[in-house]
């Protein structure tokens, strides 16, 4: 059921409906008065196919933030069980299949950004973690096909998105992947059973296999469940959120550092600016609606307090304010700010100098060497804010500034540091 015309009565799907982050749910009215009638616990899962979460995941989890902030309990799931199989959901091929270290490492490297938007501990409010390898380990094959897979259609299954698609393009299924839609649907069932979870969200393309769980429930233990989803974000120019031009926007700072996750809100479209200011931020919608009104070169303002506030619910305040204070740097003084993205060059190699091209790519400001080539040739590529009149122009130790660092552009906007070793 997607949202009705009607205001919710209980203040959590009040505040979720005014700041843009409810798509569908599997029956509005009666969550709305269970979760104005007391505490109600609520799970997202999150697998773990990366040693990071990316920005494609960020708004189930400001929302699920938000659901503690509004005094109910939320259960983070982590992946140890599923990610053996992969999820098929939007994807044109079988994800490759992870070793049982590599995904403890995953799992050990995402959990930490958790810790920064929300409380976890034993009080009844406190946020729980949980590996759902802890029960899809422990599953025997003939008793799953007998209690739960018998409640499932195939017929039904394979007019699911996830599957669907990937049939009509002729692009393989793997019987392992097929079991997704299960597994994650058990997982629901016993979240129900151990922690008393109520409500699944997720992402507008979980819907299928959320709704699965919720029938699933029903018809093994007679329990109400309740599914949530969250729209798919697209930009005011219709691309998916979530790729800058050097790749995924990871939230974990060893990805990504903070400077370049600033960097990416700085850079968000006009058009954009308030809706993520709902989304990402927790600025009052007041605050946000002038920010809104903000025209031609104003809006730049805004911008940046999109970039601060989203930087400082994932990376700390201090981390927030220090990238800030570099991009004023680096934009506005034309000075090379100590947090831009650096590497390191042996000092003979830099002595005899190194191609432009290769430095480009090497800093992670153009992907290949041919794009490095093409943006330099096409007069975007800068040393020291100085164009590269070529592409066999050597960057070398003549080029050190006197803070004792090169300083490379791909535009204006993207910067990094070399600095000899």
């Amino acid at each position: 059921m997607s949202p009705s015309n009607s205001a919710p009565r209980s203040p959590f799907l009040a505040t979720a409906f005014e700041r843009g982050y409810v798509h569908q749910c599997t029956d509005l009215e009666t969550l709305d008065q269970r979760l104005a009638a007391g505490s109600v616990t609520a799970y997202v899962g999150y697998d773990c196919t990366a040693d990071s979460l990316h920005i494609g995941h960020l708004m189930s989890i400001m929302l699920l933030r938000l659901f503690q902030q509004h005094g109910h309990k939320p259960i983070v799931l982590m992946g140890g069980g599923t990610t053996r199989i992969g999820d098929p959901t939007g994807r044109d091929e079988t994800r490759q299949l992870l070793s049982d270290e590599t995904i403890a490492a995953n799992m050990a490297s995402i959990r930490h950004v958790f810790a920064n938007f929300l409380s976890f501990g034993d009080g009844p409010g406190d946020a729980v973690m949980v590996n759902n390898a802890d029960w899809l380990d422990e599953l025997r094959y003939i008793p799953l096909l007998r209690d739960i897979g018998r409640h499932f259609s195939v017929n039904r299954m394979l007019t699911q998105d996830s599957v669907r698609l990937r049939l009509e393009r002729d692009q393989p299924l793997s019987f392992l992947e097929f079991n997704y839609m299960i597994l994650q649907s058990y997982d629901f069932v016993e979240l129900a059973r151990r922690f008393g979870c109520e409500v699944q969200m997720g992402g507008s393309d979980q819907w299928g296999n959320i709704v699965a769980g919720v029938e699933l429930a029903r018809r093994v233990d007679g329990r109400a469940l309740y599914g949530l989803t969250t729209p798919l974000i697209t930009t005011a120019s219709g691309a998916k959120m979530g790729k800058s031009l050097g790749g995924a926007v990871w939230l974990n700072p060893d990805r990504l550092s903070p400077y370049e996750y600033w960097q990416f809100w700085r850079n968000t479209e006009d058009d954009d600016v308030g809706r993520f200011l709902k989304l990402f931020t927790e600025l009052p919608l007041a605050e946000i609606a002038r920010l809104e009104k903000l025209a031609d070169g104003e809006i730049n303002e805004a911008k940046k307090m999109l970039a601060t506030e989203a930087t400082a619910l994932c990376h700390g305040r201090a981390a927030a304010e220090k990238a800030a204070e570099t991009a004023r740097a680096v934009f506005e003084e034309g000075t090379a700010g100590s947090e831009l993205p650096q590497i390191t060059v042996p000092h003979d190699r830099l002595a005899a100098g190194v191609p432009a091209f290769e430095l480009l790519v090497r800093t992670g400001l153009s992907a290949s060497n041919g794009e490095a080539r093409r943006l330099i040739r096409g007069g975007g590529a800068r040393v020291n804010d100085a164009v590269i009149p070529s592409e066999t122009r050597a960057i070398s130790l003549a080029d050190l500034a006197p803070g004792g660092a090169i300083k490379l552009s791909a535009g204006r906007k993207r910067h990094a540091l070399v600095r000899p070793e």
